[in-house]
């Protein structure tokens, strides 16, 4: 079967696409053949050298598909049902296997980018919403509004009430983009005024952003952090505008809190068969995963970065 690898740590130009064994479904496991699979910063950063994974090595991440097989132990799933989930490694392929824990059913009648944008990117920006009491009436401000979690965020906080909803990117030529998901207004990072205050900031980028975004916030505003890439804030100004400031671990809140992501997970498919939620995808083949790659590297993608692998490479 076809499989993704990367065998260096020099970014993108590191995937390569090998002709492998197929594996088999072990024990609580289902092997999913795979529809699409997405990309995503933390895979970028495992190609430029993080952790030192052995070589060669397939990135993790999430994941649309239809069941090949079922594993011993495993009950609720049959070949030919439809999931979408995530993998910690070995997700750029034809056939995957997939702890059965981690998938949950997709509905057929959804294409496959739509479904993946909804089962990580969508369940991520309504849990950062949520999290942050979002209130019919409250403003609120996304950064990283056009990337893969950002644009559902931007749909999400219009579809959920929001008064005026402020989208921060990278660059202006994302403008448009975000005006047209329902953005009232545009900010660059770099802008020395990023307009009136907010009641609720959802922040994915971290580093110097985080900062600017607690000084986004009106008095008693909160602040959702969702960015692995850290950064700091000074207490003073959280201590002068009493804002509260909530961390986002996707990973801590399904263990923690399963039922409510469940009830997410619900209210999204809703959203979507509604027509409140238009996911956009930049497709890729298989073959061009390393472009792929390229363009999340790049920052240029609107939308979510993914592989259909029911497209064919074009020469």
């Amino acid at each position: 079967m076809r499989k993704v690898r990367m065998h260096g740590y020099d970014g993108p130009s590191a995937l390569r696409l090998d002709e492998v064994p197929a594996p088999v479904a072990g024990p609580g496991e289902l092997l999913i053949r795979v529809e699409a699979a997405g990309l995503t910063l933390p895979v970028l950063k495992v190609l430029n050298g993080f952790g030192e994974v052995p070589l060669p090595h397939t990135p993790g991440g999430d994941l649309v598909g239809r069941v090949a097989a079922v594993g011993e132990g495993v009950d609720g799933c049959r070949v030919g049902d439809r999931v979408g989930g995530v993998v910690f490694q070995d997700l750029y392929a034809d056939l995957v296997p997939v702890q059965a824990a981690l998938v949950t059913p997709v509905p057929e009648e959804v294409a496959a980018a739509d479904a993946l944008a909804v089962v990580r990117s969508g369940l991520v920006a309504l849990a950062a919403l949520r999290a942050g009491r979002l209130e019919r009436g409250d403003s609120v401000l996304i950064t990283a509004a056009a990337g893969g979690v950002g644009h559902l965020a931007v749909q999400l906080a219009r579809a959920l009430g929001a008064s005026r909803v402020v989208a921060a990117v990278g660059s202006a030529a994302k403008a448009e983009f975000v005006r047209g998901l329902g953005a009232d207004e545009v900010v660059r990072y770099q802008d020395a005024d990023w307009g009136a205050p907010v009641d609720l900031v959802v922040d994915s980028v971290g580093g110097a952003v985080l900062q600017r975004a607690a000084e986004a916030l009106v008095p008693f505003g909160r602040l959702v952090v969702n960015s692995g890439a850290g950064g700091t804030l000074d207490a003073g100004v959280l201590l002068r505008g009493m804002h509260t400031v909530t961390g986002l671990s996707m990973a801590r809140l399904s263990r923690l809190r399963p039922g409510l992501i469940e009830s997410h997970r619900a209210e999204l498919w809703a959203l979507l068969a509604d027509g409140a939620l238009r996911p956009v995808s930049a497709r890729f083949p298989l073959e061009r995963a390393a472009e792929a790659a390229e363009v999340l590297a790049a920052r240029a993608n609107l939308g979510k970065v993914l592989l259909d692998l029911s497209l064919k490479p074009t020469a």
